[in-house]
C-alpha cells in the first residue's frame, strides 16, 4: 500500500469519529507504544486504529494522557496503524507483527492554521459577512471562509510559508495584507477595512431633462488621474464605487461635455447629477 493511499485512509479514519467501532481482535501479539507532538511530549486522548491491508477495521483505542497506547493484533501479519489527534495531521503506516509484541512510537506534526477579526476601519466594530480568501505566492487560493456575526474568521490546515490575505465587504473598500505562517499552530491576525465612498447619479439632456444614455462618465482625482470610466444606463445613471475621500472632477460627455467639480466626504453614496445640452446659437 503507498503513501497515498494510507495517507487517504488516515484522513477518512481520523474524520470517521466514534462510530463504526468493530470490536476488538484478540489472540496476537499486541502493537504499543506512545503518540508523540511535534516536540515528543505525549498527546493525550489520540485515536489509534488498526485495520487489515484490505482496509477492514480490527481494533481501535484512545492514547492515555502520557500518550501511550496498546492495540491486541489477530496474529502475526503485516497492519495498518492509523493515528490521529485533534490540531494534527493524522499518520498512517504499516507495521509487521511477528511472534512477539511490536514496540511502535507514532510522532504526529501540527497543523498551521488561520485565524484572525475583520473590523470596521473607523469604530472598529466588527464586520460580518466579509470574505476572505487566502492565495500563495502563485497566487493559488488556498482558502475562502467568511467572517461571522463577531467579525472573526479560521482557516484551518494552512501549508507553512508566505501567503496573502485578501479581505472585502459591502460598502467598504477590499484590502489585502501578508501572512507568514512559520510552522504549527494558528497565527492571528486583525484586518481594518476602510468605507469606501461611492458617487452616483444621472446624466440628463439639457431640453427636457431627459436621462441620457450611453453617455461617457470619467472621474478624474485632484492630482489629474483618471479614477474610473463608465456609461450610463438606459435611464442615464451612472455610478462610482471604492473611491477615497478627496476632491474629484467629473465629465460627462456624448453631447458637447460638461465638467462639474465635487468633493466625496469618505463615508456613504454622494448623489451628483449631470447636465447635457447643446450649446445654444
Amino acid at each position: 500500500m503507498g503513501a497515498g493511499a494510507l495517507q487517504k485512509q488516515a484522513s477518512a479514519y481520523a474524520s470517521a469519529g466514534s462510530g463504526g467501532d468493530a470490536a476488538p481482535v484478540t489472540g496476537g501479539p499486541s502493537i504499543g507504544g506512545q503518540v508523540q507532538g511535534p516536540k515528543g511530549a505525549g498527546v493525550d486522548g489520540a485515536t489509534l486504529t488498526l485495520i487489515s491491508l484490505s482496509g477492514r477495521q480490527l481494533g481501535r483505542t484512545l492514547a492515555r494522557s502520557d500518550g501511550r497506547y496498546a492495540l491486541p493484533t489477530p496474529g502475526s501479519g503485516s497492519y495498518v496503524l492509523i493515528a490521529a489527534a485533534d490540531g494534527h495531521q493524522p499518520q498512517a503506516a504499516t507495521v509487521v507483527v511477528g511472534e512477539e509484541p511490536v514496540t511502535y512510537d507514532v510522532r504526529l506534526s501540527g497543523t498551521s492554521g488561520l485565524a484572525g477579526t475583520v473590523r470596521d476601519g473607523d469604530g472598529g466594530w466588527p464586520v460580518e459577512g466579509a470574505l476572505i480568501v487566502v492565495t500563495d505566492v502563485r497566487g493559488e487560493v488556498l482558502a475562502t471562509v467568511k467572517s461571522d456575526h463577531e467579525g472573526d474568521f479560521s482557516v484551518p490546515e494552512l501549508p507553512a510559508g508566505d501567503l496573502t490575505v485578501a479581505v472585502n465587504a459591502s460598502g467598504r473598500r477590499p484590502t489585502a495584507l501578508p501572512v507568514q505562517i512559520s510552522g504549527p499552530g494558528v497565527t492571528r491576525v486583525e484586518v481594518r477595512l476602510l468605507s469606501g465612498a461611492q458617487v452616483q447619479g444621472v446624466v440628463r439632456a439639457g431640453i427636457g431633462r431627459l436621462p441620457l444614455p450611453d453617455a461617457r462618465v470619467t472621474l478624474v482625482d485632484a492630482a489629474g488621474n483618471v479614477v474610473g470610466t463608465t456609461s450610463t444606463g438606459p435611464d442615464g445613471a451612472y455610478a462610482f464605487t471604492d473611491l477615497d475621500a478627496g476632491a474629484y472632477s467629473l465629465i460627462a460627455s456624448g453631447y458637447p461635455p460638461a465638467a462639474a467639480a465635487l468633493t466625496v466626504d469618505g463615508r456613504g453614496t454622494d448623489g451628483f447629477d449631470l447636465e447635457l445640452r447643446h450649446p445654444e446659437g
